[in-house]
């Protein structure tokens, strides 16, 4: 199966595009950061994900705000958070968004760009992007805030609690869930019962919108309409975009729960937009050159954040005040 909905907008599907390599290049260089041990934690990979945060990112305005999901790093990217500070982050330099004192991806945030941070516990981002909604709404400002999150997050108690709230305020807050079938090791139809979410969120008083999630463009549509609904005063909107997980669920998961043939039938939306970007006319070697400068950004943010320092003992305490 291939991505269909039509090219209106070639100028969109170039920045989508753009978007979705940058994505996967900073995440290429994570990953390598993660090989050679310089970060030693958990990384979850966002390969063959990157279409969701990509198209919400540039449907998003810069003060709109972002409580993002933990599968790699295209929500930071697109909502245009520095590729150094992030990489900083990684590498634990003072380069980084904390400045060296947090590492990897639950520790990045870009305020002046929307980027709210992660919480440590999964179905802690549905509370923050609703407290962030009512903020906004209170302050009466045409903003959004948007949660992103995975299937298995979904079943979360707060995911619930938060979308009550929401429906009830009509607040500004856009859930955007990422079902791509699995949560850890366990399949959506298994754990959960169902295979999508859409009737859940209907019976939660949500406005919704399923998608290809491999479809950059649907999703950039969906979540076009779904900002404006929300950022208009009609309320929260709940848009489901599946896909399927294509590496393990962290750096290292070997994933022996899945069947071989599942994992080698596997789409990829940047492999399907640039066939269709060809289709539309484009020149292919003015697409394949968008992948290599994504590649050389990359490459030069890593290198920048590693001419920075880690952080000395002295600031151990620092933002400690229990």
């Amino acid at each position: 199966m291939s991505s269909t909905t039509p090219l209106a907008d070639n100028d969109i599907a170039l920045e989508l595009y753009r978007e979705m390599v940058r994505g996967r290049a900073i995440e290429a260089e994570i990953i390598g950061l993660c090989e050679s041990r310089v970060f030693s934690g958990f990384y979850h990979p966002g390969e063959g994900q990157e279409a969701v945060p990509a198209a919400v990112g540039v449907a998003l305005q810069r003060d709109d705000c972002i409580f993002y999901a933990h599968r790699g790093v295209t929500y930071l990217t697109a909502k245009g958070m520095s590729p150094v500070s992030i990489l900083g982050d990684f590498a634990g330099t003072v380069a980084g968004s904390t400045r060296g004192l947090g590492a990897g991806i639950v520790h990045c945030i870009d305020q002046a760009n929307g980027v709210m941070g992660q919480g440590g516990t999964l179905g802690s981002c549905f509370p923050l992007a609703m407290g962030a909604a009512l903020a906004m709404q209170l302050r009466n400002v045409p903003q959004v805030s948007v949660a992103f999150f995975g299937d298995g997050t979904a079943a979360r108690g707060t995911f619930l609690e938060a979308a009550v709230m929401a429906v009830a305020r009509k607040l500004p807050v856009v859930f955007v869930c990422e079902n791509n079938g699995y949560a850890v090791s366990a399949r959506i139809d298994v754990s959960q019962g169902v295979g999508s979410l859409v009737a859940r969120a209907q019976g939660m008083g949500l406005r919704t919108w399923s998608v290809d999630g491999y479809d950059a463009i649907a999703v950039h549509a969906a979540a076009s309409d779904a900002i404006e609904h929300s950022r208009s005063g009609q309320g929260p909107t709940f848009v489901e975009a599946v896909t399927e997980r294509r590496t393990g669920h962290f750096v290292g998961d070997l994933q022996p729960y899945r069947q071989r043939v599942a994992l080698e039938d596997r789409r990829d939306p940047i492999d399907e937009m640039r066939e269709r970007l060809v289709s539309a006319g484009i020149d292919a070697d003015r697409i394949d050159q968008i992948g290599r400068d994504a590649a050389l950004e990359m490459r030069a943010a890593l290198d920048e954040a590693n001419r920075h320092p880690r952080p000395g003992p002295e600031r151990i305490l620092e933002g400690v005040w229990a």
